[in-house]
């Protein structure tokens, strides 16, 4: 009966994914069980897109995809083809999932079932499978019919070109509340998109916020240091109608909100002071960078000239040092001093600016499709290398700090300088060249002198090695002593410093006005090229790809990088906008409209509030107040006037029931302080912070322990004095080898690559660090000598000075007094003097949780 049942069902051997029918009659099994149309959520769906379609395209289309030829009958590209099945039978039983011959064949429960037979899949695909059969196969719409056409390899489909952030910025109307009380909520054109979201599911918001809490919030958010008791009390008091608004635009006119604003870019750009790796150099005059973002933000610069600056700033004509220095932009990833392979290096740079400007500007994942299509989202490999091409005119980053020949150093002083000391370089280069040529004449009579295959070797590559080891020793006498006296002379000069008025800055310089070839890399190995690629827009947008002519007689670059960047900056674009104004209500309200806000594709999370995002972008590029176009100040003052913002950190519960990560925004996200400003706002209570601006980073105090941890102790980190070392934390030296630790304990990002959203994490080596560490405990001793020297002799008002400067409030009666008695208790049991007993309740309040978090 066995080999019966076999014979006519036929014995089925399945390969990489591929279902092969063996001995088959040629009988097609009937139809699946009829069944109504499944309804299938919104979270099903991306699900199936982001999880579930990678790994059947990986491990099974090929052979069950429609194209050529379907193995054994079987279709998985749609969810009817799935349930009619193969020469076997249904693949997938929805009444009885655990039936399934997919699942069995998988879970290789069957010897003559096994997907794929060579290698059982990873636990983890294993388990992503299995619950999407046991959901009923969640597919879209547009798998739901009976087969789906396999797309061809670097194709954009019609169908993939609809994806909504593929679609131009429309400005969508603000929807109108159907309640009276919903009506009076509204503020602004932001609320009453919230509003909408949130009637839908029968959630209300929370109450406003409390005066004080808000202040906070708003100190933080706009220049992330915290607000004096005065400035407080300056606020809560003031009764008029306009105090909120007042207290807006005094923040967004202080110079520390670029300092604030300009951190969250540095993020983005993956900004480091240093190359990484072993030796993990410094990258001189790349503060000049820090600084201009820095100032771009505080001037309010408008975003397409930001953009502009930093891809093509060297093709601005004219002299506009900002531009030189924002083009740092391409200098300030990692590098490899000695890579074992030279050209991977140069393509692994490469992708490096692909990865940062795609991800940072676009909110694409062209870096994915390096090697391959891209996996889920519609970028073709070709598309990659289309915007590698826009970069090929960069010369690879070096250490050569000549700016007539250097790839990453430019002058920027004003011409007038440049005059004074242009003259003195060209009479030291000139005698430079001099003694070169008399120390050749020098170097060749004694070359004559050597045996033949010396007198070769001198003539290549090899010459410093014949005169180090056979020339120099063989000089005698008076030859020797000029020899000796010309050298000396030689190193001297080329060790001037720079000279006085000479600023220099880390940007891109002599770039390659003709660049090479850009081939498409077969596996994205640089050994490997295929077909030429010239520069192009993502197909997907359907935009014909630029015709760029050669670069003319005498120029310094090829123009490709403006090309770019025009098309980036245009109002056009639709990525652009959109990202940069999700990035911007993330640092507001802690999560992205699109929470992914470096990735708007498929494999990234789904808008909440996609008609809001386009309406701030839309709001962004042709303000509704005729403002100036792609200015943020003013968006900043939107935001912040709507009533969401305003709202409580309070929770409710019903609302919490219906949306427990506050997705719909129902409540204000409470917040903890960035590592930046932990530390900032540390220096600021204990009276120690030094609010100069600008200039060369600085080197805050690093423990030795941590110290003791680099090959060499100390090296690349010269601690600054403390009243230098006391700078809030954006100026501090970004040694990527070597953070401080603080920042790095409350989650500084790594800057390796683009950072689009900060972990905020919660492990005991922050209490750790705040109770222990020696940058807390002598800020608290300066803490406590602060509030000696404002109430002397007045221990129950320095403990309400210690607490209304480190949370904003009045404390009571009762927690005074409770705070008294914790500091008599620890004078008596430690036998502690009155200073050192205030020194440790200064500890306390930098370690409350009130300090550190933001309702």
């Amino acid at each position: 009966m066995r080999s019966q049942f076999l014979r006519l069902f036929a014995a089925v051997v399945l390969v990489a994914g591929v279902v092969y029918a063996v001995g088959t009659v040629g009988l097609r099994p009937p139809l699946a069980q009829a069944q109504e149309k499944p309804k299938f959520s919104p979270e099903q769906v991306a699900a199936f897109e982001k999880d579930v379609l990678p790994v059947l395209k990986q491990h099974c289309f090929k052979c069950h995809g429609n194209e050529p030829k379907i193995k054994g009958g079987l279709n998985l590209t749609t969810r009817q083809a799935i349930l009619d099945g193969g020469d076997t039978g249904p693949a997938v039983n929805t009444a009885k999932p655990a039936e399934s011959l997919f699942l069995r064949a998988i879970h290789y429960k069957d010897d003559e079932h096994r997907m794929p037979p060579k290698q059982k899949l990873p636990a983890k695909e294993l388990a992503i499978l299995e619950k999407w059969v046991n959901d009923g196969l969640p597919v879209p719409a547009d798998r739901m019919g009976e087969s789906v056409k396999v797309v061809p390899k670097g194709v954009v489909t019609e169908e993939a070109k609809r994806y909504w952030a593929y679609q131009p910025v429309k400005r969508p109307t603000p929807p109108v509340s159907r309640d009276p009380k919903g009506s009076e909520w509204i503020r602004t054109p932001i609320d009453a998109f919230i509003l909408a979201k949130l009637e839908a599911k029968n959630l209300k918001p929370v109450k406003p916020a409390d005066k004080a809490a808000l202040a906070r919030r708003a100190y933080y958010d706009l220049i992330g240091l915290p607000p004096t008791p005065e400035e407080l009390d300056a606020f809560v008091n003031d009764k008029s109608p306009d105090a909120w608004e007042k207290l807006i635009e005094k923040l967004l006119a202080s110079p520390h909100y670029g300092e604030k604003w300009g951190r969250h870019w540095l993020d983005v750009v993956r900004y480091g002071e240093t190359n990484g790796y072993e030796r993990d150099g410094p990258k001189p005059f790349v503060w000049r960078y820090r600084d201009y973002v820095i100032k771009a933000f505080n001037t309010d610069k408008p975003y397409t000239q930001f953009i502009k600056e930093q891809l093509a700033g060297d093709e601005i004509p004219g002299y506009n040092p900002d531009a030189i220095v924002a083009t740092g932009y391409y200098r300030l990833g990692i590098w490899d001093d000695e890579p074992a392979d030279p050209l991977q290096a140069l393509f692994d740079g490469y992708d490096d600016l692909v990865s940062t400007t795609g991800q940072g500007f676009l909110g694409m994942t062209p870096n994915c499709a390096r090697c391959h299509d891209h996996k889920v989202d519609p970028i073709p490999q070709t598309d990659y290398y289309k915007f590698v091409a826009f970069f090929r005119d960069i010369r690879p980053y070096s250490d050569n700090r000549d700016v007539r020949s250097a790839s990453n150093m430019t002058d920027i002083s004003p011409p007038e300088e440049r005059v004074k000391y242009e003259a003195e370089l060209k009479k030291r280069d000139a005698r430079i060249a001099e003694i070169r040529k008399a120390m050749t004449v020098i170097e060749d009579e004694v070359i004559k002198t050597l045996p033949a295959p010396d007198q070769r070797a001198a003539e290549g590559n090899d010459r410093p090695k014949v005169i180090a080891t056979k020339v120099v020793p063989a000089l005698t006498g008076k030859v020797k002593d000029d020899y000796t006296a010309l050298k000396k002379e030689r190193t001297e000069l080329e060790r001037k410093p720079i000279p006085p008025g000479q600023l220099l800055a880390m940007s891109v310089n002599n770039c390659n006005p003709r660049p090479p070839a850009t081939h498409l890399l077969v596996r994205g190995s640089p050994h490997a090229p295929g077909k030429e690629v010239q520069p192009g827009f993502p197909a997907v947008l359907g935009i014909p790809d630029p015709v760029i002519p050669p670069a003319k007689p005498g120029a310094k670059s090829s123009g490709r990088r403006t090309v770019l960047a025009d098309w980036i900056a245009s109002k056009d674009n639709p990525f652009t906008a959109r990202v940069f104004m999700n990035r911007v209500w993330q640092y507001h309200f802690g999560r992205g409209i699109v929470p992914s806000t470096n990735d708007f594709g498929k494999l990234g999370e789904q808008s909440t509030h996609p008609e809001l995002l386009d309406w701030l972008a839309s709001e962004f590029m042709e303000p509704s107040d005729k403002g100036t176009p792609w200015t943020l100040k003013r968006l900043h003052k939107l935001i912040m006037m709507s009533s969401v913002y305003q709202l409580s950190a309070q929770a409710d519960a019903e609302n919490l029931k219906a949306d427990p990560s506050n997705a719909l925004l129902w409540r204000f996200n409470m917040r903890r302080l960035t590592g930046e400003e932990v530390r900032d706002s540390i220096l600021a209570v204990s009276g120690s912070l030094n609010l100069k601006q600008f200039g060369p980073s600085t080197y805050p105090k690093i423990p030795k322990e941590v110290l003791a941890g680099q090959s060499v102790p100390g090296q690349g980190w010269p601690t600054s004095p403390p009243e230098e070392a006391n700078r809030r934390s954006v100026y501090a030296h970004v040694k990527r080898a070597l953070r401080v630790p603080i920042l790095v304990g409350f989650d500084q990002p790594d800057p390796d690559s683009s950072c689009p959203v900060r972990y905020v994490t919660t492990v005991p080596t922050q209490s750790l660090g705040l109770l222990n560490g020696e940058f807390a405990n002598e800020q608290a001793a300066a803490f406590a000598k602060r509030l000696q020297k404002e109430h002397p002799g007045d221990l129950a008002a320095q403990i309400t000075r210690a607490i209304r400067l480190t949370t904003g409030r009045v404390p009571t009666a009762d927690e005074v007094k409770k705070d008294l008695a914790f500091v008599a208790a620890i004078k008596e049991k430690h036998k502690l003097n009155d200073f050192a007993a205030l020194t440790q309740f200064a500890l306390l309040c930098l370690n409350a949780n009130e300090f550190v978090y933001l309702d």
